[in-house]
C-alpha cells in the first residue's frame, strides 16, 4: 500500500494569495503544524479567521484590500477571478 501524496499549493486555497508572499509561510493547523493549503491571514489554529460563507464574499473582501493597496483594477480582477475555483469554495455557492 502506498501513501497518497498531498498536493502542493502555490496559492492560498481560500483567498488566492501566493503562499510564498505570506510572512508566516502558511496558516496553522489545530496541532500547530503549518497548513499546506491556507495562508496565515485566512487560517489559524485549524480554523478560518473569517466568517465568509461564499466565494463571492471572499472576492469582494480581497478586491477591497487590493484596491486599498493601490493595485490597478485590471490586476484586482485578475487576482480575484479564480477564487471560486479554490478548494475552500468548490462546494459552496458563489
Amino acid at each position: 500500500m502506498t501513501a497518497t501524496k498531498q498536493p502542493t499549493y502555490k496559492v492560498c486555497q481560500s483567498c488566492a494569495m501566493p503562499l510564498k508572499q505570506d510572512p508566516q509561510k502558511g496558516g496553522t493547523e489545530a496541532d500547530g503544524t503549518k497548513s499546506a493549503m491556507y495562508c496565515s491571514y485566512c487560517y489559524r489554529d485549524g480554523k478560518f479567521t473569517d466568517d465568509f460563507t461564499t466565494a463571492g464574499e471572499m472576492q469582494e473582501f480581497c478586491k477591497h484590500k487590493l484596491m486599498e493597496m493601490k493595485f490597478p483594477k485590471i490586476i484586482v480582477w485578475f487576482f480575484t477571478r479564480g477564487i471560486p475555483k479554490l478548494e475552500r469554495w468548490r462546494k459552496s455557492p458563489t
